[in-house]
């Protein structure tokens, strides 16, 4: 009887042994990304794609509710990478504005910066520059989104602030229908460039796309370390016909602080190996602008990150 006890126990252990490693070896990471229908989910499903096919990291995309969701997924552990925007990064690490009430989520690493999403301010036709916009009304995105945020931060950059707007809170096509049929002046416009919203409006009505010089850059940049320098060149959109200085937040891949560097390691370089083929934002990627300023971002590299860069950085 204690012989077939051992025996018993030896398989059992052998059991546990096995289901264990074969667990490990399908154990696959949770990509957050966002709605099936946008840019974020298509990016990353085509990059989970490439890292499994390609790499040991096994990473499967899940649609969910975009930056802010993705965020608190990571920092629960209830996902182990997403895309966000950085600025949505920054608030939620540091529990400001869009994290007041979250706190701050001091679980995330940043990976990389993947593209870029400028910060488009639409204005009618006689509004020329932000400080035409006092007093006009201004559509600034959703209540409570990121770009209401851009908005209010890029405006007080100005000395404006909402109270000398007439603002309204209008999501991109509306602020398009708004601004073709005479009822608003301008509106605020977080996404890459060219996008369908502005596209369609400047073949049917002319539009200013307006800038935002170095001084007011810099004065942004001293309290807001995720916004980039950027310029919409001339032509992306009927009728402007010179190129256009704004700031840009970026699509970024974060992850959890526990994600271990070899993952993260495989998922930067086979966003690195990708195409247009793959994904047309793929193209956009360089090393340059994946680690911008990396050393004095308020949201830290994960280690794996900063592993790839220095391996592959030049000198």
């Amino acid at each position: 009887m204690k012989k077939l006890t051992k025996i018993f126990a030896l398989v059992s252990a052998l059991m546990i042994a096995v289901f264990a490693f074969t667990g490990c070896g399908d154990k696959k990471l949770k990509f957050a990304t966002g709605g099936t229908g946008g840019t974020y989910y298509a990016y990353g499903s085509a990059l989970s794609t490439l890292t499994t096919n390609n790499t040991s990291t096994k990473v499967t995309a899940i649609s969910t509710g975009a930056s802010a969701d993705n965020i608190l997924r990571v920092n629960k552990k209830k996902a182990d990478i997403a895309i966000v925007q950085n600025d949505v990064a920054f608030y939620a690490y540091t529990g400001t504005d869009l994290f007041a009430s979250n706190g701050a989520q001091k679980n995330i690493r940043i990976v990389g910066y993947m593209y870029s999403e400028p910060c488009q301010i639409v204005a009618r036709s006689g509004i020329n520059s932000i400080e035409d916009l006092r007093g006009a009304t201004v559509s600034v995105g959703a209540v409570g989104s990121g770009v209401e945020f851009n908005a209010k931060q890029i405006l007080a950059a100005y000395d404006i602030s909402f109270g000398d707007i007439n603002k309204r809170n209008l999501d991109f096509n509306g602020s398009a229908d708004a601004l073709k049929n005479g009822q608003i002046d301008a509106f605020f416009c977080v996404a890459g460039a060219p996008t369908t919203a502005i596209t369609d409006l400047a073949t049917t009505k002319g539009i200013n796309l307006l800038s935002i010089d170095d001084d007011h850059i810099a004065i942004l940049q001293s309290t807001y370390d995720f916004y980039k320098p950027y310029t919409v060149p001339a032509g992306t959109y009927n009728g402007i016909n010179a190129d256009v200085k704004m700031v840009t937040v970026k699509a970024t891949i974060i992850a959890h602080k526990n994600v271990s560097n070899k993952d993260v390691y495989n998922i930067l370089d086979s966003a690195f190996k990708a195409t247009k083929v793959n994904h047309a934002k793929f193209e956009e990627l360089s090393l340059e602008s994946c680690f911008d300023d990396y050393a004095n971002s308020t949201v830290p590299f994960h280690d794996g990150a900063i592993e790839y860069y220095n391996e592959h950085k030049e000198g």
